[in-house]
């Protein structure tokens, strides 16, 4: 369904060191870094397509999150959400809602939800069954 999603950031290093270990925990692969530009850019497996990218925005104005925009991350199971939430928060991030079951959405739903650094508001969450 998706290419790609872009997410604007203003500090790139501090985006960088926010995103890398987030998306190291939810097993994507780096597809590439050009800090000239500067943006980066993960890959789901098994690839190359969807990707995720940060960076500075095109226009080089200061990046603005959007009021109801999110980008929510699929995690095979519950124990990933806590550590991917876990490390979005140790890295910078501040919390929008700590994991924990949404039945409200579906019986199964196990998400969590956190800003980065730059305001851009994410979810990861994991539609399985516990166990």
């Amino acid at each position: 369904m998706f290419s790609h999603i872009f997410v604007g950031v203003g500090d790139f290093e501090r985006a960088l060191a926010f995103y890398s270990p987030l998306m190291a925990a939810l097993g994507m692969e780096a597809r590439f870094c050009d800090r000239s530009r500067p943006w980066a850019g993960w890959q789901s497996t098994p690839g190359p397509r969807p990707l995720f990218l940060i960076g500075k925005p095109h226009d080089q104005l200061a990046p603005q999150a959007g009021n109801g925009n999110m980008v929510a991350f699929l995690a095979e199971t519950r124990l990933v959400v806590d550590q991917v939430f876990n490390t979005a928060i140790t890295h910078g991030g501040s919390s929008e809602g700590a994991p924990g079951l949404r039945p409200e959405y579906h019986e199964n739903y196990y998400g969590a939800y956190f800003r980065d650094p730059d305001g851009n508001k994410l979810c990861v969450a994991c539609h399985s069954p516990a166990g």
